[in-house]
């Protein structure tokens, strides 16, 4: 029987296909609005470092498809950024810029795909010498080896790439945007309609899980960033039945505001099932949600605004609390049901548009190995 041979990209070493650039600001061109920083997830950001009184004419200019890599490790990942901007950026002097030989050879976001592994650091890494310092010396960049299919081949995983980096991105233009408008519509409530004590809307829970109904598996912690999460309690042979049951559009929140970085730990139980709380923790509901959406609610607690305002009103010695006899005091403007309802709209796009954007940015990490390994089996 005869059989076909499978093909394989070949592995090409790194050094025939980079090259060093050396372009300084000798000339002054750039300034300090244009110097940036890398990060060890692959990302060029603004640089954290203080630049006031900095000579800049020594800084390397990295123009667009160009690289940038500190020789320095970081635990085990390589800080290295790509110039996928239209405009020219400066880095320090003390980091290696690089560029594509031939990009009718290599296309250069390929090459950052190939970066942006988690193999690559780990290979990076291992090749990385030193004692008080370890560096990835530019030579042993050169002497590692890509899968290096055709140039047709790297434009079409290119395409995929770029396809889910642009529907992140899109959607993180609009963030910003979404937030402020969000925030503008509850300023401008509370200049409109009076504000009034929060205790004649909300009532306290107390159910508790004497029945058992609820398990290990329903137990819940929350976050200061208002936020339901998974719980970090040992709870090995600790007993449920006093735990608080937090029902759909129920709220719950720790009293205790000490050591917890001037904010308040609340959230709202937006899923459509139960969990369970510990019955330390204090849970209420809106008494008629006809009059104050849940929803609506949920934003106003979650404002910094908010958060100042209960650890001023926290009290105690040895433990600060934010007692709920302070919380039923919370004035806040209760606007028309219609008005409240526009207000959760919109906070609802934002966090979809915040969803897209999260789950494209995770599908974007577990894509670059996978498109890699494509590439190094299409030939």
């Amino acid at each position: 029987m005869r059989t076909h041979k499978i093909e394989h990209a070949p592995m090409v070493r790194l050094g025939d296909l980079i090259e060093l650039c050396d372009e300084r600001n000798s000339e002054g061109k750039y300034g300090i609005d244009d110097v940036r920083g890398m990060t060890i997830s692959k990302e060029i950001i603004s640089t954290k470092a203080d630049i006031k009184d900095t000579d800049l004419s020594k800084f390397y200019i990295v123009y667009p498809n160009e690289f940038i890599y500190n020789p320095r490790t970081h635990g085990k990942k390589i800080g290295l950024g790509f110039n996928n901007s239209l405009k020219p950026i400066l880095i320090s002097w003390n980091n290696t810029a690089f560029k594509v030989k031939d990009i009718e050879k290599v296309e250069p976001t390929y090459l950052y795909m190939i970066f942006n592994r988690e193999e690559w650091d780990r290979e990076a890494c291992y090749n990385s010498w030193g004692s008080s310092t370890v560096v990835f010396a530019w030579e042993d960049l050169c002497n590692m080896k890509i899968p290096l299919p055709s140039i047709e081949t790297q434009k079409e995983l290119v395409a995929v790439y770029n396809g889910l980096k642009e529907l992140a991105e899109e959607n993180e233009k609009l963030l910003e945007p979404l937030e402020e408008s969000c925030q503008a519509f509850i300023v401008d409530c509370k200049k409109k309609y009076p504000s009034k004590e929060l205790g004649n809307y909300i009532e306290e829970c107390d159910e508790r899980n004497e029945s058992g109904k609820y398990t290990l598996d329903d137990v819940r912690g929350i976050s200061t960033e208002k936020k339901i999460i998974e719980t970090k309690a040992n709870l090995d042979g600790v007993s449920l039945t006093s735990y608080k049951i937090v029902m759909p559009d129920e709220f719950v929140y720790v009293a205790d505001t000490s050591r917890r970085g001037e904010k308040i730990a609340l959230a709202l139980n937006d899923t459509n099932s139960g969990f369970l709380i510990s019955s330390i923790y204090t849970t209420f509901r809106s008494k008629d949600e006809n009059i104050l959406l849940p929803e609506y609610l949920y934003l106003l607690l979650s404002r910094t605004e908010f958060d100042r305002y209960s650890r001023f009103n926290s009290w105690g010695s040895a433990r600060e609390t934010f007692d709920w006899s302070e919380m039923c005091r919370v004035q806040i403007p209760v606007p028309p049901l219609e008005i409240q309802q526009k207000i959760v709209n919109l906070f609802n796009c934002y966090e979809e548009c915040k969803r897209i954007s999260t789950t494209a940015r995770e599908k974007i990490k577990n894509l670059c190995p996978a498109l890699v390994q494509k590439a190094a089996h299409s030939e």
